[in-house]
């Protein structure tokens, strides 16, 4: 493959890859957006970038949700502390 075909494979890729975030993050808390893109792979600035935030902040929440576990996480989406 010639560079140019490589070029245009590799943006039609990114923009699948930005519908696929959208479509499984859509809805969600973003603590649940984070930790979904984090689990697929997703660095904090890439994350941050989706989500509409800081890379510092998807860290802490990172680090919060590995703290607290997923138990913390589904208490807050139900409304609990």
């Amino acid at each position: 493959m010639d560079e140019k075909t490589i070029q245009v494979l590799a943006a039609k890729l990114d923009a699948i890859i930005k519908l696929m975030v959208f479509a499984i993050t859509e809805g969600k808390s973003q603590t649940e957006q984070i930790r979904l893109l984090s689990a697929a792979g997703f660095q904090p600035k890439e994350i941050a970038e989706v989500v509409g935030t800081t890379p510092n902040t998807v860290r802490v929440t990172l680090s919060n949700l590995r703290r607290h576990g997923s138990r913390r996480l589904r208490g807050k989406e139900r409304g609990g502390g």
